[in-house]
């Protein structure tokens, strides 16, 4: 899945899934950028990728700020001669007050929180990366999105409903490009043993482990491969597709 000569911008790089995918491109020889809206873990994420030999960035990127967007590709694009590929990954799961409740009962801080992060993020990102991969010649977006963008749950109203806005985003685009020869694919992680989860007591991760067929939560490796794979010419003619990463999650 050689990247060799490409470069990427991965979002929420600076742990958890993002910073798997950041690394497992760089593996592969990509140039990456690597940003998240805390810079420690940014920087952190960046010297892990120098330290095997590969070649890294790290900025502070807050999804929220469509500005942030423009300015991390335009220096992806200065240091790394282009931008070839691009990886939608920051996200959260709950808003300001932490709280799950019925969709009526949502608090409308929670509720824009949750949009402006997921569905306003990745579409901002979209939108300032697209004109530097068309410029590069093409390239490859990974959106990650969630078994929940094709699904929902009791209490979760506005997380599902910014995933599955994120799912509507990646088709969208990729109609709008496959002739131009950008790729835009969501990949759906089902429950992924991340610091997010890490904050849950063992009984609590037992019981969402349950939730999976496999009887376990998922890597945030398991996401970067495909992620990769989605990244590389492997993938040449893969395009507005969705792939949970679930342990079967959605067919049981």
């Amino acid at each position: 899945m050689s990247l060799d000569n490409r470069s990427a911008l991965v979002t929420g790089a600076g742990s958890g899934i993002g910073r798997a995918i950041a690394l497992a491109l760089a593996r592969e020889g990509a140039s990456v950028l690597a940003a998240d809206i805390d810079e420690a873990a940014a920087r952190d994420t960046a010297a892990s990728i120098e330290a095997t030999g590969g070649r890294a960035l790290a900025r502070v990127l807050d999804v929220r700020q469509p500005q942030q967007h423009t300015e991390a590709v335009a220096e992806a694009v200065r240091a790394f001669g282009g931008l070839h590929i691009a990886v939608n990954n920051a996200g959260v799961s709950t808003g300001p007050s932490g709280a799950y409740r019925a969709l009526a009962d949502i608090d409308l801080d929670d509720w824009r929180h949750l949009t402006a992060v997921n569905l306003d993020g990745t579409f901002f990102g979209l939108r300032a990366q697209i004109p530097a991969l068309l410029a590069s010649g093409g390239g490859s977006i990974v959106n990650i999105a969630s078994v929940m963008a094709v699904s929902a749950r009791a209490n979760l109203g506005a997380y599902v409903a910014s995933k599955h806005g994120v799912l509507g985003l990646t088709r969208a685009a990729a109609v709008d490009y496959a002739q131009q020869k950008v790729r835009v694919n969501a990949i759906g992680p089902g429950y992924i043993d991340t610091p997010m989860l890490a904050r849950k007591d063992a009984i609590a991760r037992e019981g969402i482990a349950g939730w999976h067929p496999m009887g376990r939560l998922g890597s945030a490796q398991e996401i970067a491969e495909l992620a990769a794979w989605l990244a590389s010419e492997r993938a040449s003619f893969v395009t507005g597709a969705f792939y949970p990463v679930d342990g079967g999650y959605l067919v049981s």
